[in-house]
């Protein structure tokens, strides 16, 4: 894995987007001097070099998001071909969009066919070129665990049901006395060689620490030093999730951490990239929904009367108290007596309507005009009630370190994670929002943004 602004991407997937953009742009210029070489035609080359940027441009985002940087590099070419029809027709859907808008980036009809040919066939040799000489090293990383506790059973779980480019192999878990072992035998090491010994004689990529309690005599600090000194890349547990799960896992979580690990950037910088974000990416929206939300508006109508739009109180940022705008989804009587109740998966208060506008996201729309105001910005931690955050406050430790940036349309939680109703959901989905908190910056916006797509066209995001 590399870094990119805090967040941690798959060296693969880069790699492979890096190559696969240098391919599009190749495809556009050689399909031009096809074509133009038989004197059907001119181009000026300023338009020709805006028109390809755009073409590769648009068409990796395509690829994006639907998902073709996030799937395992071990799929064969029928799954390639079946990824990148859809993603080449979302990309001419987005491309003939932008001609509208721009009608200099038109290459013209017959070069346009060779461009998307060409760069179809370019796509489908880079990546089984990239998936067959790739060295194993950089497809799989070797694991050795320090500890056999709860912690090392839930790393071994994540390691090897990790899905996407970066792949893990476990070489097993040196046991640490004293603390409880929950990793099948078969995983657990035999004693005697030093921590070094070992990672040089399985020729581990990384050790990760997951011992809970490092204040015992039988940590072993020394050899783990060792390690580090010797070449050998040693992490805690924390930092393996926060990598490979894009989450701060609360169970291995010390205020050290948080204090000591770098993110949380608030400068003005990354105040006012994020405010211009927020209304780029809200005014685009709201004017491609706008047909979307009067529909909606008068589906509601129809079905259940007046009010179409709902307001409620949640926390925003540094705790402040705003009004969020949604279309109504729920009856009007959803809460008779006043008092919050959290909501459920199937919900019988949701109305007809109700239930499509929030299997699609479209209830959440109304929230732009939130973003406009101030209150809130398109990616960051969904705001919560007063009333649970007061709760979740008390039962969960960290829950009001949410609150230190506004809160968002979208985020990271509601694209990594079911709909949750309860503590446990919100436990779930704090370890996701602190990473972001952590993490955040205009690429992960960014990054969001695609998963998004993601969730509204099939249901799920990346994992």
């Amino acid at each position: 894995m590399i870094r990119i602004f805090n967040h941690y991407v798959s060296k693969m997937a880069f790699i492979l987007l890096f190559l696969e953009l240098l391919m599009l742009l190749a495809s556009a210029s050689v399909a031009s001097a096809l074509w133009f070489s038989d004197g059907r035609g001119h181009f000026r080359a300023d338009n020709l070099y805006l028109s390809s940027l755009t073409f590769a441009l648009v068409i990796i985002f395509s690829m994006s998001a639907l998902g073709m940087y996030q799937h395992s590099s071990r799929e064969g070419l029928r799954t390639t071909l079946i990824r990148i029809m859809p993603s080449f027709g979302l990309g001419f859907a987005l491309l003939s969009a932008l001609i509208a808008v721009r009608p200099d980036l038109y290459f013209g009809r017959g070069i346009s066919i060779l461009i998307f040919a060409i760069g179809a066939t370019g796509v489908v040799i880079t990546r089984l070129v990239v998936f067959k000489s790739a060295a194993s090293a950089l497809l799989e990383a070797r694991l050795l665990f320090v500890g056999g506790g709860p912690l090392a059973h839930e790393c071994i779980e994540l390691a090897t049901n990790k899905f996407g480019f970066h792949q893990f192999h476990v070489i097993g878990c040196v046991p640490v006395h004293g603390e409880e072992h929950c990793v099948p035998d078969s995983l657990l090491l035999p004693a005697g060689e030093s921590l070094l010994a070992m990672a040089r004689k399985y020729e581990a990529s990384e050790i990760v620490v997951t011992v809970a309690n490092r204040r015992s005599s039988a940590f072993p600090v020394r050899q783990l030093l060792a390690c580090a000194l010797g070449g050998v890349r040693v992490i805690d547990a924390a930092t393996f999730f926060e990598r490979e799960a894009c989450q701060i896992r609360l169970d291995s979580l010390q205020p050290s951490y948080l204090i000591f690990g770098g993110g949380f950037d608030q400068s003005f910088v990354r105040a006012a990239t994020k405010r211009a974000f927020d209304l780029a990416a809200s005014g685009l929206i709201t004017a491609l929904s706008l047909p979307v939300m009067l529909a909606t508006a008068a589906a509601i109508m129809l079905e259940d009367g007046a009010p179409v739009f709902y307001r409620q109180e949640r926390v925003g940022l540094d705790g402040r108290i705003f009004s969020v705008l949604k279309f109504r989804s729920m009856r009007k009587d959803a809460e008779p007596d006043g008092n919050p109740i959290w909501a459920a998966h199937d919900d019988p208060r949701i109305t007809k309507v109700g239930r499509i506008i929030r299997k699609l996201r479209i209830d959440e729309l109304p929230q732009m005009f939130n973003v406009f105001r101030g209150e809130m910005s398109f990616v960051g931690p969904r705001p919560e009630r007063d009333f649970f955050v007061r709760q979740l406050e008390r039962d969960i430790a960290y829950y009001g370190v949410r609150h230190s940036i506004k809160p968002g349309i979208t985020g990271l939680a509601q694209v990594r994670y079911q709909y949750g109703a309860s503590v446990e959901d919100a436990i779930a989905k704090l370890q996701y929002d602190l990473y972001y908190v952590k993490n955040n910056s205009l690429f992960l916006d960014l990054l969001i943004l695609i998963d998004t797509v993601q969730v509204v066209l099939f249901g799920k995001g990346s994992r």
